[in-house]
């Protein structure tokens, strides 16, 4: 398998060429992530380029374990004067190490990321096949960043693009990429999902 931090460099590298003709309005339009704009997202994937488990203790710390602190902190402190710099900047950042320096976490944090950004945008994007299904086996596997494993318990997942399955019960297929938007917490992906545990998916996102 091609390492995971030359994946993410890539997807790096596709999600900055995807943002290089913005204009004003969609670096502040809304994202998937909550209240974040465009350029907020953006520079939360750069803050996390730069920190180890060391650092992220550290800051964790400050925040007194408050997560939404925490990555406000990191962002403002990662973003440019301007939507262009904080560009230039996420350009030139290294893969993001957490929890490790080779991380599926990591890589799937991007993806996510890089969706949440694009999808409002209407800018389609097809991620590494084989780094997707690595972050989607992790997904469904591990809660990590988001409580993914627990959110798809006692459900079947079946990608209808790629050969990925895991869980048992009621299924919920679709592409790849949706399941993991979904497993990442994305209502918005679920909705393009089908099969007997979409209702239950869709409600447990409610």
């Amino acid at each position: 398998m091609t390492k995971l931090s030359t994946i993410q460099l890539r997807e790096r590298d596709a999600l900055a060429e995807d943002l290089r003709s913005l204009t004003p309005e969609q670096w502040r339009s809304a994202t998937l992530c909550g209240e974040w704009d465009t350029e907020e997202v953006l520079a939360h994937l750069g803050a996390a380029s730069r920190l180890s488990f060391p650092g992220w203790l550290r800051s964790m710390i400050g925040a007194r374990f408050d997560p939404d602190v925490h990555n406000r902190r990191r962002l403002e402190e990662f973003r440019g004067a301007t939507p262009e710099e904080t560009l230039a900047r996420f350009a030139g950042i290294g893969p993001i190490r957490l929890p490790r320096t080779e991380s599926v976490g990591g890589l799937g944090e991007l993806i996510v990321h890089g969706e949440d950004i694009r999808r409002p945008l209407g800018i389609k994007h097809d991620p590494d096949a084989e780094g997707l299904a690595a972050v989607a086996r992790f997904f469904a596997t591990k809660d990590f960043a988001v409580n993914s494993k627990s959110l798809v318990a006692g459900l079947r997942l079946r990608a209808v693009d790629a050969d990925f399955a895991a869980g048992d019960g009621p299924e919920v297929s679709g592409r790849l990429l949706d399941l993991v938007m979904a497993m990442a917490g994305r209502r918005e992906a679920a909705t393009d999902l089908d099969g007997d545990g979409v209702v239950e998916l869709l409600g447990r996102l409610s």
